[in-house]
């Protein structure tokens, strides 16, 4: 496969002197499959770059377009991608699907009258528009796996397998532990989302991911749904991947900063006896993957479809009557019908006269506490309660807790304090994950 970027920056483009080395441009990068397949990750500010060479060729031009979520730093390109104004083109646009919240509807908004002079219906190009769950499908001779990551909106990973090399692409990420793949010996297993994202990882020739913080920073943004650099390489190290490429770089760091960042994270790499290869993605670089292994990389389905909304119910169950106003008013925004508990047994009820979609359950209740609860429903005899997804509701979020959670059939933390919209994509990710039968973490 081959990858050339074109916009390597998050959050807002920052064009200037003092980012002329690894560029200004929002996400996007393209990539081309062993057949030729173009595949584009994301629409952000590079996508204008990116059009504009693809149509200067004057042939027809097809692609798919796979965007992690609709922020707008990763689809403000989008009116200003000049292969969708062309009569004859044929585009695939992928992003994940939220409960009914489709990727038609959310690009045509920003280019509503007010501002956009052009709407997403005058586009010239035949559009077909996939609202995404996790799973695997094929595009041409490129396999490609889309994972929940852990953002403040619903946001896909895709890893990309081509005449048996992988591209993983992880654009807005933030690890579920501090310090998440790193273990020393004796200490506890890592969360098992953050396992679940190495196993993503594992084995890939290039992994893109998120770089926008360094460890130091990130103690102020923790929430924002970022991965510090230094965190990253201790993703890739135990995914035991070959490069990886530092992206999603923050607006405020400049060419030189990015340039001590690459040397810290290679030291890092260099002090864990690593042959990770660590660079900085920018603008224009470009990277040639040879042919590993030219088996096929075997067919999958067609796209897994986002399930749409419906009388989903969740069960908020907290003694604290400010958090469960506040998950109330945050869940009742997406439509859900929640109905609340305010201790263990309580909960227990409601979960079986409810049925709900999925819990959320505070650690410390009276009665019974969240780990209680949540190992009486794991021996319950009726399925729809004995595999209900079961969100803790912590302020403790050591590894410690977090095994011991685990081990009683916790399927994720929510930690004290949280972001509302932290709150709105996991839930929706598990729901969504639950719906199209991918395995939980593990």
């Amino acid at each position: 496969m081959d990858v050339r970027f074109w916009g390597t920056r998050g959050s807002v483009a920052k064009p200037g002197s003092s980012t002329v080395r690894y560029g200004g441009n929002t996400s996007c990068v393209e990539v081309r499959g062993a057949d030729g397949t173009l595949i584009v990750l994301d629409c952000g500010t590079g996508a204008h770059g990116l059009g504009h060479t693809l149509t200067s060729a004057g042939e027809r031009c097809d692609g798919h377009l796979m965007i992690t979520h609709t922020h707008w730093d990763h689809i403000q390109g989008f009116p200003f991608f000049s292969p969708l104004f062309t009569s004859g083109n044929t585009w695939d646009i992928y992003a994940p699907g939220g409960l009914g919240r489709e990727l038609e509807r959310t690009l045509a908004g920003q280019m509503e009258y007010n501002y956009f002079p052009v709407t997403l219906a005058q586009l010239g190009a035949t559009i077909r528009y996939h609202d995404l769950a996790e799973g695997a499908f094929t595009v041409g001779d490129v396999r490609v796996v889309a994972q929940y990551l852990n953002h403040p909106a619903l946001t896909l990973g895709y890893r990309l397998q081509s005449a048996g090399s992988v591209i993983v692409y992880s654009a807005d990420h933030e690890p579920h532990a501090p310090n998440p793949a790193a273990r020393a010996n004796g200490e506890p297993p890592m969360h098992a989302e953050d396992q679940r994202h190495v196993e993503f990882l594992r084995g890939a020739d290039l992994v893109v991911h998120d770089a926008q913080y360094t460890v130091d920073e990130y103690a102020k943004k923790a929430g924002w749904g970022h991965t510090p650099a230094e965190w990253a390489i201790d993703y890739a190290i135990a995914a035991g991947a070959k490069r990886l490429a530092l992206f999603h770089h923050d607006p405020h760091r400049d060419d030189e900063a990015v340039d001590h960042l690459v040397e810290v994270c290679r030291q890092r790499v260099a002090a864990a006896g690593s042959r990770l290869d660590v660079f900085a993605a920018a603008e224009g670089l470009e990277v040639h993957l040879g042919e590993r292994d030219a088996r096929s990389a075997g067919v999958a389905g067609p796209p897994p479809t986002a399930m749409k909304s419906g009388p989903h119910t969740i069960l908020v169950a907290d003694d604290d009557p400010t958090i469960v106003r506040l998950l109330t008013h945050t869940l009742e925004q997406d439509g859900f019908r929640v109905v609340t508990a305010r201790d263990g047994m309580s909960a227990l009820r409601q979960a079986r006269l409810e049925h709900p979609a999925l819990i959320l359950l505070d650690w410390q209740m009276p009665g019974a506490d969240g780990i209680e609860v949540t190992r009486t429903l794991r021996r319950e005899t009726d399925p729809a309660l004995r595999d209900l997804p079961v969100v803790l509701i912590t302020a403790q979020s050591g590894a410690e807790n977090t095994a011991v959670g685990f081990a009683a059939g916790v399927t994720d933390y929510l930690t004290k304090p949280f972001r509302p919209a932290h709150v709105r994509a996991r839930v929706q990710a598990w729901l969504l994950r639950r719906s199209s039968g991918a395995p939980p973490a593990t």
